[in-house]
């Protein structure tokens, strides 16, 4: 029998990945801007567990990073890369909840729909395992579109997703509802998926990602984007997401505790709004680093509804505009690693 869960985010970690943007990514025309964003991501992972970055040309991203973190936790892997999403290209862990071993599954990844190039950071996860990053079986699901970003897992069997994403004729076209909720069931040893079918953020390019919207925390939370100004493009969208949130149950039958987190203010560039978000926050040892727009009463506000979901952890705002000019932010450059994986 098998005992393989897909883990909580909150699970105890080994470490998180970072892709690292570099002169041949989207970044290039920004590019201290981003790298600047990124070691400050880096320095707060580095401090609590390993932080593996994942470069072509690692040495020039290690000169970069020294006296800015803790070294001692930085791990280096030479790949080439077409960009930075680590939450969609990075393997997805499965845990055995009685021997600790892990399995690394390397699900497809075709640039959110084939919207944008992706084929090196398809193969990352192969080559992080080719070159020993990973205590942890490889699993072949090539044959399968998923992203780390459209799923969210509590670990005792219930995930949640959206129908934007996982729906998609771009992805599993070729799959309808029934066959892909069969697939995910059983690869990702889950009970019961909870489809959300309504909100979305101007700028998006993932076409709903999960974690732009709505998260599962501890003790039968979640966690989303509410809007209150009923002039904003988001409002019905995403009054509508509520009101579904609100007919969710547990495998037990409990209604989730749902806390609203503030819509960030309109950010515009070159006339396009983009997908500021706070429900884009990562979970690491003993922390949640959360994205911050320089905007204090909804960064703010965004701080005290993740310390309610998360009491014990500390919440550290990272600033995050330069993310969002590429139309995401951290949870989106972030994997990680549940304990034990990475070497």
């Amino acid at each position: 029998m098998s005992h393989y869960i897909l883990p909580a985010e909150w699970y105890p970690q080994s470490g998180v990945q970072l892709t690292w943007p570099h002169a041949e990514t989207d970044w290039n025309y920004m590019l201290p801007e981003v790298e600047e964003c990124f070691s400050n991501i880096a320095r707060e992972i580095s401090l609590r567990e390993k932080l593996l970055i994942v470069a072509p040309a690692p040495d020039e991203v290690r000169q970069y990073l020294t006296n800015k973190v803790n070294m001692a936790n930085v791990q280096f892997v030479t790949c080439p890369t077409n960009d930075t999403w680590a939450r969609d290209h990075g393997g997805i862990t499965m845990c055995d909840t009685e021997t600790g071993k892990a399995r690394i599954l390397d699900f497809k990844f075709n640039g959110w729909g084939m919207k944008f190039v992706a084929a090196l950071d398809n193969m990352i996860t192969r080559n992080c395992y080719n070159q020993g990053v990973f205590e942890a079986e490889y699993v072949n699901k090539l044959n399968f579109v998923i992203e780390g970003g459209s799923i969210e897992s509590d670990g005792n069997g219930t995930l949640l997703t959206t129908s934007e994403c996982l729906l998609s004729p771009n992805r599993n076209g070729e799959w309808d509802k029934d066959e892909i909720e069969s697939y995910l069931k059983s690869t990702l040893s889950v009970r019961q998926i909870l489809w959300l079918d309504h909100g979305y953020l101007a700028g998006d390019d993932t076409d709903s990602h999960v974690d732009t919207l709505a998260r599962i925390c501890p003790n039968d939370t979640i966690v989303y984007v509410h809007c209150t100004d009923t002039d904003d493009e988001h409002y019905d969208a995403l009054t509508r997401m509520e009101e579904q949130l609100l007919t969710f149950r547990t495998l037990t039958g409990k209604k989730y505790n749902l806390l609203p987190l503030p819509m960030a203010n309109a950010i515009y560039e070159d006339g396009e709004r983009l997908p500021a978000t706070y429900a884009n926050f990562l979970i690491i040892n003993g922390a949640i680093l959360y994205p911050t727009y320089n905007q204090p009463s909804n960064d703010c506000e965004a701080a005290r509804v993740l310390q309610q979901a998360f009491p014990g952890y500390e919440i550290i705002g990272i600033d995050c505009r330069a993310l969002i000019k590429q139309h995401g932010s951290l949870h989106c450059v972030t994997m990680q690693y549940p304990q034990g994986v990475l070497l």
